[in-house]
Parts: C-alpha cells; sequence; structure tokens
C-alpha cells in the first residue's frame, strides 16, 4: 500500500471515529436533557442506518418481564417478535449468527446483548455491516452506544416504576444500587472492596470497576457536585459512560479527557465531578492512575502513608482540561490503597473537630491484616463513632484495594 492509500485509509478512519464520538456526545445529552426515548431511539436508529449504513436493525428492551422492540429498520414484517425473544437467554456476549442457529436468527448477522447487574436489559440484532468497512471497529461502536441508551433507558425504567410505587427513600435505594456495586473482585495477589453510607435520598457518590483480566483490573470513586435526582442521574449515566468508553481507551489520560468532552456537554458546566481512577497492573506490579480533583487517597507502603494527589482538575467545568497528567506507583511490596468521598472528613466530633487523615492512617496500619471488605467496613465503624451524637453532613463512600506482593 502506497504512501498516499495509507493516508487517506488513516483520515478515513479518524473521520469515522470523531463522527462516532460526535454521536455519542449527542445521544448521551438527550439522554441528560431528559428529550423523549422515541426520539433518541430514532437517533440510534439513524446513526445506524445512514451513517454506518447498516441494512437491518432490531433494538429489543426489557418492559419489566417481557421484552418489547423499540427500534424496527427493514425488519420483515412475517418474522415472529415472541419466537425470536425465546431465543435471547442463550447469549451473555456477542455473537456472530451461524448456520447452526435457529433459522429465525438466520434473518440476522450479530447479535448484542447488553447486561446491567448480571441481569439482561437490551438486545440489539443488526445485518448488512458493507464489505470492506472496519467491521470490528463498527461492531464495537454499536455495542457501546446500544449499552449507554439500554442502561439509560433500563435507569428511567426503574425511576418510573420506584417513583409510582414506592416511598422517594425506597427509590433511592435502588439509585444507589446502580453506583454502588453490590460486590467487587479479588484474585491471587489482590483484594477490592467498598462500603457506602448515603445520607441524602439519593446520593451522589459512584464506585466502580473495570476486569480487563486476571492481571489487569481498573478502579475508581468519583462524586458529582450537588445532590438529589439530578446528580445521581447524572452519576447513573457517568456509569455507563465509564464502563464503555473505559474498555476502548485503556490510556488513562485518553480516558479522562474524553470523559470530561462528554460529561462538559452534557451538564454545560453548570455541574462537575471529582474523579480518581486508577489501573493495577499485577502482573508487571504497577498502578497507574488519575487524580481528577479528588480528594487524595492514601497509599500505605511500608508503614508510610503516600497522597495520590490531583494530576488533574475536575470533570465537566471546563470544555478542555488545561493539564493532564498520569500517576504511577510501583507495587513492589504489600500495600493498601484508600479512596473515599468528602463525607469522611466532613464528620465531626462533639467538640467539632473533623475526622482527619491522620486518624484515618492510624486505624489503617493498626488493622492492616484486616481483608479488604472487612477493612472498609471497620473504617466506616470508626468514623460513626467519631461522630456519634452529631449530624452526618454527607453521603460516604469509601474503596479499598490491597495488593499482595507475593499471592496470598
Amino acid at each position: 500500500m502506497g504512501l498516499e492509500a495509507t493516508l487517506t485509509k488513516m483520515e478515513n478512519a479518524l473521520s469515522l471515529k470523531q463522527l462516532q464520538m460526535t454521536s455519542l456526545l449527542n445521544i448521551t445529552q438527550a439522554i441528560n436533557e431528559n428529550l423523549p426515548q422515541e426520539d433518541i431511539y430514532k437517533m440510534y436508529k439513524d446513526f445506524l442506518a445512514w451513517e454506518l449504513s447498516i441494512d437491518k436493525i432490531a433494538l429489543f428492551l426489557r418492559d419489566n418481564k417481557d421484552w418489547k422492540l423499540y427500534v424496527d429498520y427493514n425488519l420483515d414484517n412475517s418474522i415472529n417478535l415472541d419466537e425470536l425473544t425465546q431465543h435471547f437467554n442463550k447469549f451473555e456476549r456477542l455473537h456472530t449468527v451461524k448456520s447452526s442457529d435457529p433459522k429465525i436468527l438466520q434473518n440476522f448477522e450479530f447479535i448484542i446483548p447488553v447486561y446491567h447487574k448480571r441481569q439482561p436489559i437490551a438486545y440489539s440484532l443488526i445485518s448488512g455491516i458493507k464489505e470492506g468497512s472496519d467491521i470490528f471497529n463498527n461492531i464495537q461502536f454499536i455495542t457501546s452506544l446500544t449499552n449507554i441508551i439500554a442502561v439509560a433507558s433500563e435507569n428511567k425504567r426503574l425511576v418510573r416504576n420506584q417513583i409510582s410505587q414506592e416511598k422517594e427513600l425506597e427509590f433511592a435505594n435502588e439509585v444507589t444500587q446502580m453506583l454502588i456495586p453490590d460486590q467487587m473482585p479479588s484474585g491471587k495477589n489482590y483484594e477490592l472492596a467498598n462500603v457506602y453510607r448515603p445520607h441524602y435520598k439519593v446520593g451522589g457518590d459512584y464506585i466502580d470497576y473495570i476486569k480487563f483480566n486476571d492481571s489487569k483490573i481498573s478502579f475508581c470513586i468519583a462524586d458529582v457536585s450537588g445532590k438529589g435526582v439530578a446528580g445521581a442521574m447524572i452519576m447513573a449515566n457517568f456509569q455507563a459512560l465509564i464502563q464503555n468508553l473505559g474498555l476502548q481507551y485503556r490510556d488513562l489520560e485518553t480516558l479522562v479527557i474524553a470523559l470530561n468532552q462528554t460529561v462538559s456537554k452534557i451538564t454545560k458546566g453548570e455541574k462537575y465531578l471529582t474523579l480518581f481512577i486508577a489501573v493495577a497492573d499485577l502482573e508487571n506490579k504497577k498502578l497507574f492512575y488519575v487524580n481528577a480533583g479528588h480528594i487524595p487517597p492514601l497509599l500505605i507502603k511500608n508503614n508510610k502513608a503516600i497522597e495520590l494527589k490531583a494530576t488533574t482538575t475536575i470533570i465537566g467545568h471546563f470544555d478542555e482540561l488545561p493539564e493532564i497528567s498520569e500517576g504511577m506507583v510501583d507495587l513492589t511490596e504489600d500495600c493498601i490503597l484508600i479512596a473515599f468521598t468528602d463525607g469522611l472528613i466532613d464528620i465531626k466530633d462533639q467538640q467539632g473537630n473533623n475526622y482527619s487523615t491522620e486518624l484515618l492512617c492510624d486505624h489503617i496500619m493498626k488493622n492492616s491484616k484486616m481483608n479488604a471488605q472487612s477493612l472498609s467496613q471497620s473504617i466506616l465503624n470508626q468514623i460513626l463513632e467519631y461522630g456519634k451524637g452529631m449530624e452526618i453532613p454527607d453521603d460516604i463512600a469509601i474503596l479499598t484495594f490491597k495488593f499482595f506482593a507475593n499471592e496470598k
């Protein structure tokens, strides 16, 4: 391939990436502006049909216990939808339709499932990706776009159900469950855990992880400015963004830049997030991180505490981050990382003294032999005891990462 042809191919690939990012931003902004669902589904269909030239699209979303067709493009009217949806539970990941699959599935080439909290919430069935196009890139993007729309729709469905059926406090618990994992993973040489104590009826704290493989895992903690339903919904959409963009951008600096661009578009600078995100390379014993204006997490190693200070500013307040860098820590010895939101250091005792990072360090070192979950809970217990008899002013979220230089 000549230089000119190579440059043309690179320019086309860049144009497609820019087009995809613009579409992602537009749809995410439409979701947060609470546009009618029909408009969002139309944006999804139009982009796939006209920009990616997909020949056939069927997007099913969960409607309580049933599946409902929300996007229909060039779908054969003779297809029995009830029969089609009966095959969905067989697919937990992207599936390329084969000749051995049931006849009704032969109408499509790819089946893209979307799972949320271990439950299927959407299936996108497509066919007709043009010969010679970057099929892998297009499928990856369609998967990301479908995830964002499906998770946002599921969140809205939960909101509608909770508002109509339960009190606001019970609804808040559902929203909280979206943002804080029930369980976090552990491996041969690491443990992840969290505890969360909400204060307001709907909180704005967020903890999450992405497990790339057995030797590489990412984890993060974030806090949105302002509380209430608006803050929680921003975080719910941020969750969808970070789960999908996190799989596309393994480089943390690029990921955080993309997150900032998206959030600033959504909030127009009126709300912002603080974020700490890290990738633990367990095989090479390195921890990479970006701290976007978040309270510095504590890394305890060799009985010494290191503050992982900000490497860039807050997310969403500026169209472009003024500067950004990636921090790195060697994981050559056993260590403990504790990240938390500002609710922890807002706690006061009866004399009006704030709970301090010095007290936190001391507690971690005294209880360093505990597993990650027990240590997280013991920190929360100490904080609540410290502020006993006083008002708890904010949500408290704690994320704990333990690394073992030698396998457990």
